[in-house]
């Protein structure tokens, strides 16, 4: 335990790496790619100097990433956004590596399901569908995701569904063990248009090919690309979504002098912030401000609220600076942070409107002057900036005269948040009144804060809300209304770095985070959150299961290899030297593939059961050796005593020749044993959620490049240890040494 604490540390440990700002950078580097993907096409296409590493799961190239042995990761744009929001340090490079169409992918000779297939993805982009899903779980931000209730029927054929799925957003594992996300809804989208119950299968991204083309599954909806060389296996259905291939790097603010505030070097306030790390939101009038009066600061942007908040809890930033009423909810989700003395500055806050909008401005001021004049507007004042409110109250609709396109950021309560999957708040409430007022609908896009102002001025939406400071640089892109809010900014950062301000003062010197509390952290948010301690413990049960049966099994089939092998008859001899010498040299996991999709190819068998046959067959071939080197280290002349004194060849081996086997061979079996134990942690393949299945989808989840592995590498430890106590048990108890004493001590008890 003590040598994979030190592993893990020196793992951990930041080196000096070259810094990735754009693509023509990364001719030389070490890059990650997912094995088979077409980024790894990209990859060695675009940069055949790179050192190129391929990887199974996006969180193993993370992994690496973060512990300085990559340089960078091409991957897709969707997988590339998640990890970049739960991963500060990290960021998309804006140039893209390729463009490429995802699409569904079934067999060739299933016709008939392809064009039915086809005819639904149709359906669902013409009624705007497919765009829909593409805001509900390509978000910029960790705002929860909002799935439809899709009701599936019950009986009739299952739809069978491969996925790979530890690809947040677009395929992954939910709190209750259901597949999810893009890919998952809308694969019970065709399921429901099709009228058939959904079945899917989660297994690697390498074996779903091999699994369609075997008839294991009827369709692949895991993020496929649609590849020239693909289509001479599968066919393809229409493009689903539009993709590309992005660079995944450190970000270049963070890749130097990121270590944390030394002990000691504790703040009291703006004053303090002068030459430290200051997180803004990029665009933002705290940019411009921190851009501006700290000129020694290394000022960090980020995209979203949560990207800045993560930052500063990693140790990445030493404070941030924020609007002071987004900021009580806040401060309120995370009573680690605290304020750093007074305000820094004021500012009004406005709705913005495109410049040939004069007519829509005009009409909101209109508005927004008869709501203050009749209590409406302090009525919502004091509903969301004094109550705390975090659902709309009933309001008037409208709907006559078209729909309102409003732009805005959910940067958190009380002007903008999602709550419940529904967008809620000071602002979402005016304008809300203020389109049924005009007798109009209204359509909100929630996007990026840097990106409000450019669809504004490129004519996307027709006016923008999301708590936006009026100033004169701004004034000259777009006109604004009425200021509806006065604003005030604050400087902040986590309690441990405070001495004093806002009422709280922490302790000059204060340490870091204990490593137990680390642990703890660790331990709530990869096992106690959305319960994932149950696939934790599903995949301990089925390792144990396979592991066992494979045991017993290849136990029995190596003692019946071990007989042919030691016949002196041909028949017999020569197939069992083939199998021992076929299954040693056999890759395990080369084996497990071949029976699932190759032998059992047209067999419609539980992975699991497939999973005990292959490691039984393969640890057979290893068992029958064990044995007969065991029997043939035994004189032949104790089998000679044995039928001299009256016993038949059965017997003579049962009594005489099998116990002293037993215990010779114990030592070796044990380790045998043990290693298969192990070798079971590639089932996933076959689409078997394990341990380390369980492991891989729990980092998909939480992005935590350790702990997942580290608490794996405990438990197959600890099932280890527990049945090698077991055979001890049984080594102890076959030794003639140990029978001996104990009969000796026996009868010493009795006299």
């Amino acid at each position: 335990m003590a040598l994979l604490l030190l592993l893990l540390v020196c793992a951990c440990k930041e080196q000096g790496k070259p810094v990735i700002e754009r693509l023509d950078q990364a001719g030389e580097a070490r890059l990650g790619v997912m094995t088979g993907s077409t980024g790894e096409v990209a990859a060695r296409k675009l940069y055949p100097k790179a050192q190129v590493k391929t990887f199974d799961d996006i969180m193993d190239a993370v992994t690496a990433l973060n512990a300085g042995q990559l340089d960078a990761i091409i991957t897709i744009y969707p997988t590339a956004l998640q990890v970049s929001k739960k991963n500060p340090r990290l960021h998309i490079l804006e140039e893209r590596v390729d463009y490429e169409d995802t699409s569904a992918a079934i067999r060739k000779d299933n016709t008939r399901l392809l064009k039915q297939i086809d005819g639904v993805i149709g359906e669902l982009k013409a009624d705007g569908t497919m765009a829909d899903m593409e805001r509900r779980w390509l978000k910029p931000d960790l705002s929860p995701y909002e799935e439809l209730d899709i009701k599936l029927p019950k009986t009739g054929t299952p739809l069978r569904v491969g996925v790979s799925a530890t690809r947040e957003p677009m395929s992954f594992v939910d709190a209750t063990g259901r597949v999810t996300g893009h890919d998952g809804e809308l694969a019970r989208l065709i399921g429901a248009r099709l009228n058939r119950p959904v079945e899917f299968y989660n297994m690697k991204f390498l074996a779903l090919i091999p699994a369609l083309q075997s008839g294991k599954i009827d369709v692949i909806i895991s993020g496929m690309t649609h590849t020239a060389e693909r289509a001479k296996k599968v066919s393809f259905t229409r493009t689903y979504y539009a993709n590309s291939q992005v660079m995944l790097a450190p970000r270049p603010d963070v890749t130097e002098g990121t270590a944390p505030v030394a002990a000691g070097a504790v703040m009291t306030g703006p004053q303090d912030i002068a030459d430290k790390r200051i997180a803004v939101l990029t665009s933002s009038v705290q940019d411009r401000y921190a851009t501006k009066h700290y000129p020694k600061a290394k000022i960090l942007q980020f995209d979203t609220v949560s990207d800045v908040v993560m930052a500063l809890k990693a140790g990445k930033a030493d404070a941030a600076l924020f609007d002071e009423s987004p900021l009580r909810d806040v401060l309120r989700k995370n009573p680690e942070f605290g304020l750093l003395g007074k305000p820094l500055f004021s500012t009004p806050m406005g709705v913005g409107f495109s410049k040939n909008r004069a007519d829509l401005r005009v009409a909101f001021d209109r508005w927004l002057a008869d709501n203050r004049a009749n209590g409406t507007y302090d009525a919502m004042k004091r509903r969301w900036m004094d109550e705390g409110a975090t659902q709309l109250p009933p309001l008037p609709q409208g709907g006559g005269r078209g729909t309102l396109i409003v732009g805005t950021m959910s940067a958190g309560l009380p002007f903008v948040a999602v709550h419940n999957g529904e967008l809620v708040g000071f602002d979402i409430e005016m304008i809300r009144r203020f389109a049924a007022s005009l007798d109009m609908d209204v359509r909100f896009t929630d996007m990026q804060f840097g990106a409000l102002i450019p669809a504004l001025a490129a004519g996307k939406v027709d006016m923008i809300s999301a708590s936006i400071a009026i100033t004169d640089e701004r004034k000259q892109q777009i006109d604004f209304g009425s200021s509806y809010f006065n604003g005030q900014v604050y400087a902040f950062a986590r309690k441990d770095r405070i001495a004093g301000g806002d009422g709280t003062v922490a302790l000059a010197g204060a340490k870091p985070e204990s490593f137990l509390k680390r642990t703890a952290d660790s331990f709530r948010i990869n096992i106690l959150q959305e319960n994932r301690y149950h696939l934790i413990l599903d995949g301990l049960l089925t390792t144990v299961v396979i592991a066992i049966l494979a045991t017993v099994f290849g136990t029995l089939l190596g003692g019946l290899v071990c007989f042919m092998r030691m016949s002196s008859r041909a028949i017999l001899n020569v197939p069992a030297r083939i199998y021992i010498a076929i299954l040693r040299g056999m890759p395990v996991l080369v084996l497990l593939m071949l029976i699932f999709y190759v032998v059992f190819a047209s067999v419609d068998i539980n992975p699991v059961l497939v999973a005990v046959i292959a490691f039984g067959l393969n640890f057979a071939a290893y068992a029958a050796e064990i044995y007969r080197s065991g029997i043939s280290g035994i004189d032949k002349g104790q089998s000679e005593a044995g039928i001299a004194m009256g016993f038949t060849r059965l017997q003579t081996f049962r009594f005489i020749i099998l116990p002293q086997t037993i215990q010779r061979i114990l030592p070796v079996y044990k380790g045998e044993f043990i290693s298969l134990v192990k070798m079971t942690s590639i089932v996933g393949y076959i689409a078997v959620q394990d341990l380390t299945k369980a492991s891989d989808i729990i980092r998909s989840r939480t992005f935590d490049a350790f702990f997942p592995l580290v608490m794996v590498a405990v438990l197959y430890f600890l099932i280890a240890w527990v049945l090698m106590q077991a055979i001890e048990y049984l080594e102890c108890a076959t030794d003639p040494k140990t029978r001996r004493r104990k009969m000796r001590h026996n009868l010493q008890e009795r006299a």
